[in-house]
């Protein structure tokens, strides 16, 4: 199994300075590649009388040139060649990654943004693919090397399991991270209790089970609004590049970064019990990207570039509150853990889970309100939230048969 895992580092204020400087080369280098890619699509490609053909050019720059010049850039660099030859290469594959992305979308007939130059204040990390080369990790002795930078203490807070494959820094305001990614980190099968559980999840009640128990929603975004309000107003009143400005944006990155760690937390906290207690955990396949999307624009008929009420100053709070919940991150988490502890998870088609009844007839009227479900043919009466749980729970068990078969 694979996992990474994530530790504070207390660099000193000469490491400090120097991760600056590593982040801010690599930075550099990022964008240099970018302009390059840009001018050679500019100058060769779209200027070519090929290139409304079927047979057009395609960009003379890719990955494989741009490594291959890094040679002959820390020759003429001595400031870049401190830095590990092999981390540099991982800044350029990112390049690369964002490129294969922007064409993927763009065959898929999406509207796909192109990569974008990247400033210091959101180019926060920096990989080193190989373990060993140009980094080094000691558990023994709570450090790690980087090359350039020297032995940064790290504070190991638990066990690093497996085989360290990548190590990675990122920046999170005034502070400092090692992540690890580590192969062959061994499962830890929890013993069997012979339960299982379905699970609805929602905005006033984080999830509800097939046990008719109920999580309340913290709603930590809600609960730290007012002083997240306040730092921005202190934000927007700084002169743009002032020293001044730079410390008030850091106080709205920790208070954003508050918020994430709660609900990360939290989440953390739902699924360990989830996995505890049950040995077939039903969820649905929910496509959170989609459910937070901006309504479409309704023309107006009668009159050319107008538009008709659509809806969207509604679903606005409603997305808000849905990105606030973090559904996509608790499943991600949850998956994790039911891996770490040997469960089984189902992901159930959420289509008709919250107006389907026992008896076989579905119709959104069922769902008479946000808290009652009442089938409008037999006259069954529940918790909407407890019945959606029970559906989905007996649905994930008929996928569970299905494939036994």
């Amino acid at each position: 199994m694979r996992r990474s895992y994530k530790f504070r580092l207390h660099p000193t204020a000469k490491q400090h300075v120097s991760l600056e400087k590593c982040l801010y080369l690599h930075c550099e280098l990022y964008n240099a590649a970018l302009a390059e890619r840009r001018q050679a699509y500019e100058t060769i490609v779209k200027k070519s009388p090929l290139y409304y053909s079927q047979e057009r050019p395609k960009a003379p720059v890719s990955y494989n040139t741009q490594s291959a010049q890094l040679r002959d850039i820390r020759k003429l660099r001595p400031d870049i060649a401190i830095w590990s030859f092999s981390s540099q290469q991982a800044t350029l594959r990112r390049l690369n990654k964002a490129f294969e992305g922007f064409f993927r979308r763009l065959r898929a007939g999406e509207s796909p943004g192109y990569p974008r130059f990247k400033s210091l204040s959101r180019f926060d990390s920096i990989e080193w693919p190989v373990h060993g080369d140009g980094c080094k990790f000691r558990q023994d002795g709570s450090r790690v090397y980087l090359q350039g930078i020297g032995e940064v203490k790290v504070t190991l807070h638990r066990k690093v399991q497996g085989r360290v494959k990548t190590v990675s820094v990122k920046r999170e305001g005034r502070r400092w991270y090692l992540i690890l990614s580590c192969d062959g980190v061994p499962i830890k099968p929890l013993a069997e209790t012979g339960d299982q559980v379905g699970i609805d999840v929602g905005i006033v009640s984080f999830i509800t089970t097939s046990d008719s128990e109920h999580i309340e929603n913290p709603r930590w975004q809600r609960t730290g609004a007012e002083r997240l309000a306040k730092s921005q107003q202190v934000l927007s009143a700084k002169k743009r590049g002032s020293a001044n400005r730079r410390a008030a944006r850091e106080t709205v990155a920790q208070r954003n970064r508050k918020m994430a760690n709660q609900r990360r937390d939290f989440h953390h906290k739902i699924a360990c019990k989830l996995v505890r207690d049950y040995d077939v955990i039903c969820v649905e396949d929910l496509k959170v990207k989609n459910m937070v999307r901006r309504a479409k624009p309704v023309v107006n008929p009668e009159k050319a570039g107008d538009f008709l009420p659509n809806g969207q100053a509604a679903k606005r709070g409603l997305n808000r509150s849905i990105s606030d919940a973090g559904w996509a991150q608790f499943r991600s988490i949850l998956c994790a853990k039911r891996q770490e502890a040997g469960r089984v998870m189902v992901s159930v088609n959420p289509r008709y889970t919250s107006c389907r009844c026992d008896c076989g007839h579905i119709a959104k009227e069922n769902r008479v309100s946000q808290a009652l479900f009442r089938c409008q043919r037999c006259g069954y009466s529940a918790n909407a939230d407890e019945h959606a749980a029970k559906t989905i729970l007996r649905a994930g068990l008929a996928l569970l048969s299905a494939q036994a078969a």
